[in-house]
């Protein structure tokens, strides 16, 4: 089994500098393009393949509208339905959703301090914490891995992406050594419709955070 896991376009709240967490905000007008570019990507990796050969079977998506539109570009592009499941939500900010990240600071020195301190235990008020993340994006994944069928996409967020393969791979994975050190920051270890392709059983990590797709 194949996963090819991407983080969703662009959105408004990238763009506006938002921290988003699970609000329900749409792709920006860079995010359509980045999704049409990536769609491209996964109808050249399907009619490429030698008839036979492993393909893309599923799409699958977080709930959150960001990665549905993301994810329908795709599956329209390759002829597939596509799936939600409500675990591939990104983190659940709390008190901090919704806010610019640069008043984030001012208006909750206390918590924000907490956060950056690293502790994966603690929960933002109102949210969550990196080991809940963490835990919630691996089984989910794994879960996914299980299903029948030689590959799939998976349309999802950068936080609950690198937290889950940080959790199966481990921190120290070279290809993930740069992401494990700034989690949830302004500049988010996955690009906006980057590809990371994970082969199963394993995982085995083939590719992390490529966007040559990408104009």
């Amino acid at each position: 089994m194949l996963q090819y896991l991407v983080r969703h376009g662009e959105s408004v709240s990238n763009l506006e500098g938002r921290v988003q967490g699970q609000a329900d905000v749409e792709l920006s007008a860079l995010g359509h393009a980045q999704a049409r570019q990536v769609a491209d990507w996964a109808r050249e990796l399907v009619v490429s393949r030698p008839v036979g050969a492993a393909t893309i079977s599923e799409v699958w998506s977080s709930p959150l509208r960001r990665a549905r539109e993301t994810a329908a570009v795709i599956a329209a592009a390759i002829g597939l339905p596509v799936s939600v499941d409500e675990q591939l939500c990104e983190l659940h900010a709390g008190i901090f959703q919704g806010h610019l990240w640069a008043d984030l600071e001012q208006e909750f020195p206390d918590e924000v301090a907490h956060w950056r301190s690293g502790d994966p235990n603690y929960v933002i008020p109102g949210g969550e914490s990196r080991a809940q993340l963490a835990a919630r994006g691996r089984k989910v994944l794994e879960t996914l891995a299980a299903r029948s069928g030689p590959g799939m996409i998976v349309v999802a967020h950068g936080g609950v992406l690198t937290a889950a393969l940080g959790s199966m791979l481990g921190r120290e994975h070279p290809l993930l050594a740069a992401a494990a050190e700034r989690p949830f920051t302004k500049l988010p270890a996955l690009a906006n419709c980057s590809v990371t392709e994970l082969e199963w059983p394993g995982p085995r990590l083939v590719a992390f955070n490529e966007t040559g797709h990408l104009a």
